[in-house]
């Protein structure tokens, strides 16, 4: 077995099978602008190709370039969002068209220095723009194409550690050709989506199985090191769902902070409080009915929920033009966002009606 390469070897081979080999039908392949290349990159943080494609095809249709998007309201982009989470994600690129639009009249910057200025946008996610739309000379090091260096040159130790970050960047760096950037970029990111898999990778039909230590040594299972363990706290709260004639009555959140900007059910840490809390929104005369218990979780803690059905006897007095609340009508949704449960809780709700 050779040694791990870093000179044009690895980059041809990785070259040669992706033209053979690689995807090139997925939607954003096609018309490769910076924006379309930026709004998939930002979409697929976190999240697979499967899921996104019909997401980013309905966005694309609403916001066909960067100053549709800019000139959108934040309840259009989040509406469209809806089930992607990670909802900061479409905050910073509704920002970041905001300031593209302001004052670059919506044409995106052509240096790492530029485009990393933007909210949301990190050097891999720049990298990978530069590269993929304009042809620049700049390398990307998301969560493929870490796990492929991380196996082909052997590193032990946590990826997400400054030490071991540095360390894939240098050789990120050393990889990428000067010449098909690009073509390069889609092609290290399709061999760990596709054959550099997690779990169960496809060494057989890799392009650099002949020059990758952790073939050569049997530790493909054990790279990348995964993330050590912490405790997940758990949290609890009570959400509170007053329904009159199938409408649910949420309020608009704070554009910062979990659920940032979408609307979502009024919380309380108690039932106790939670009473309290629906006579301060004026609900009446109620009736509570206790609906299962259920847990979401998050990437840094679990969110057991409590919900609690508010059955009003009258009609709502609380006038919602004065605050950023809203009925939601089960049967004719706004296009508003909402949050992962808050869509859980409204599906129960609609097969009961």
């Amino acid at each position: 077995m050779q040694s791990p390469t870093t000179d044009s070897t690895f980059s041809q081979k990785l070259l040669n099978w992706y033209h053979q080999n690689g995807r090139k039908d997925l939607p954003w392949q096609q018309q490769k602008t910076p924006y379309r290349v930026w709004v998939s990159e930002i979409m697929l943080q976190q999240t697979q190709v499967k899921t996104v494609i019909p997401f980013y095809q309905r966005f694309m249709q609403r916001f066909p370039d960067v100053i549709a998007l800019a000139n959108a309201p934040i309840d259009d982009v989040l509406h469209l969002w809806t089930g992607l989470g990670y909802y900061a994600r479409a905050r910073n690129l509704h920002k970041a068209a905001q300031t593209l639009r302001d004052l670059n009249a919506g044409v995106f910057p052509e240096t790492l220095e530029g485009m990393v200025a933007l909210s949301g946008i990190g050097r891999s996610t720049a990298g990978a723009v530069l590269s993929i739309a304009n042809g620049k000379h700049v390398s990307i090091l998301d969560g493929n194409v870490k796990r492929v260096l991380t196996r082909y040159f052997g590193i032990h130790g946590w990826p997400g550690s400054k030490a071991i970050e540095q360390q894939l960047w240098e050789y990120a760096d050393d990889l990428t050709p000067a010449k098909d950037t690009g073509l390069y970029t889609q092609a290290i990111m399709d061999l760990g989506a596709t054959l550099c898999t997690r779990s169960k990778p496809n060494c057989d039909a890799c392009p650099v199985q002949t020059t990758c230590l952790a073939f050569a040594q049997g530790t493909q299972a054990e790279l990348p090191t995964k993330k050590p363990k912490k405790t997940t706290p758990v949290r609890t709260t009570v959400m509170l769902l007053p329904v009159w004639r199938d409408q649910v009555l949420v309020y608009k959140r704070p554009s910062s902070g979990i659920w940032g900007g979408l609307f979502g059910l009024y919380e309380a840490d108690t039932l106790q409080d939670a009473e309290s809390k629906a006579q301060s929104l004026a609900l009446g005369d109620i009736q509570i009915e206790q609906l299962a218990q259920f847990r979401h979780t998050f990437s840094h803690f679990h969110l057991d929920i409590k919900p609690l059905l508010m059955h009003l006897k009258k009609p709502p007095t609380l006038r919602v033009e004065e605050q950023e609340t809203l009925w939601y009508d089960l049967n004719s949704p706004p296009k508003v966002g909402l949050a992962a449960p808050t869509i859980k809780l409204f599906s129960t709700l609609r097969k009961n009606l």
